[in-house]
């Protein structure tokens, strides 16, 4: 069987995780590598033996000898990035959210409808091993009509500065870098309901505190502690139309105890914990029950989840099985993150139509 013959897109931080995750796959050969800055592209070439290397994604995407891409670049390139791979007949696995703004996200939809190809959003959290077995028990019914989520994703010391707090390049902070994923893996257990009303609030008030000693936490490449126009935390209550509602905070940085992740779902036979580990709740013979899952992964295993991602996007683009993170999907989850923001700027409740 032929590889699938891959490009990727932006050689930051997270590229790391698809370079990784193809490499270790045997049907995949990784062919090309493009970034801004090309000292950057050709580490990253001279690491995976990879034979282009670009600075500019048009250059790559005219390669016939390319059959799929990813992309890792900063948001607002996304759409652009990810319409022009289509165009040019490539398979294409974004890295979330799938475009900075809804009318990006409309506009890759479209592209997508015209295309014969796949297109997969980097929804990670949907390939880990807890969700995997979790949405087995939800789908058995096992935990009947799920009716309220609440997930939160909180740092106290964590803005990685540099394009991550410049909005312009980012379209947001915590809730579009971090917020997204629990967002989306609540959505995507629950069903994917159909979105009623967003009610939301965000927060400048700490800013990135580039004062804080002692403590480490990750920067951006470009970090520059001067500069930071993204909020530090936002939340959210999201109403659907068949009666759930999903309660989410998320945050670079707060005062508070620990960094923290925890995501909580409630049914009428039965809840369950998804982080900071696996565990359900029901109840048997009158008397309240734990059910703990014995497997590997209890809670987000990171490589594990890329290389999940990675292998069914490779089984897509191969026509094997249709993606289970699709562009429907993506416009979505940003129409949600829209409503948020929006919500805040306006002090008003968001409805849809």
């Amino acid at each position: 069987m032929s590889k699938l013959r891959v490009g990727i897109i932006g050689a930051g931080s997270i590229s790391d995780m698809h370079f990784q995750s193809y490499h270790h796959h045997p049907e995949v050969e990784l062919v090309a590598v493009c970034d801004l800055k090309k000292d950057r592209a050709e580490v990253k070439a001279k690491q995976y033996n990879i034979e282009h290397v670009f600075t500019d994604y048009q250059d790559l995407l005219a390669l016939d000898t390319l059959d799929a891409v990813s992309i890792c670049t900063w948001n607002n390139s996304h759409a652009d990035i990810a319409i022009a791979a289509l165009a040019n007949d490539k398979h294409v696995l974004v890295e979330k959210p799938l475009s900075k703004t809804v009318e990006e996200a409309e506009r890759v939809q479209k592209a997508v409808e015209k295309s014969t190809k796949t297109l997969q959003v980097g929804f990670v959290r949907r390939f880990a091993t807890n969700t995997a077995v979790l949405k087995r028990f939800i789908d058995a019914g096992d935990l009947g009509q799920l009716y309220y989520a609440k997930a939160s994703s909180l740092r106290v010391l964590g803005n990685p500065g540099g394009w991550f707090s410049d909005v312009e390049r980012s379209g947001g902070g915590p809730l579009i870098d971090i917020g997204v994923h629990i967002i989306d893996m609540c959505w995507y257990l629950m069903g994917k309901p159909k979105v009623q009303s967003v009610t939301g609030s965000t927060y400048k008030a700490l800013g990135n505190r580039a004062n804080i000693e002692y403590k480490s936490f990750y920067q951006a490449a470009d970090y520059d502690p001067d500069h930071n126009t993204v909020e530090d935390l936002a939340t959210a209550m999201i109403k659907f139309e068949n009666g759930a509602t999903l309660a989410v905070d998320a945050s670079f940085t707060l005062h508070g105890k620990e960094d923290k992740t925890e995501v909580h779902l409630f049914g009428e036979k039965g809840g369950a914990t998804i982080e900071p580990a696996l565990s359900l709740y029901t109840e048997q013979h009158n008397v309240l029950t734990d059910i703990t899952p014995k497997i590997d992964a209890p809670t987000f295993d990171f490589n594990e989840s890329f290389q999940n991602e990675i292998n069914h996007f490779v089984d897509c683009a191969k026509g094997h099985m249709t993606t289970i993170a699709p562009v429907e999907d993506g416009l979505e989850v940003m129409k949600i993150l829209a409503a948020i923001y929006e919500s805040s700027q306006t002090g008003k409740e968001i409805r849809f139509d």
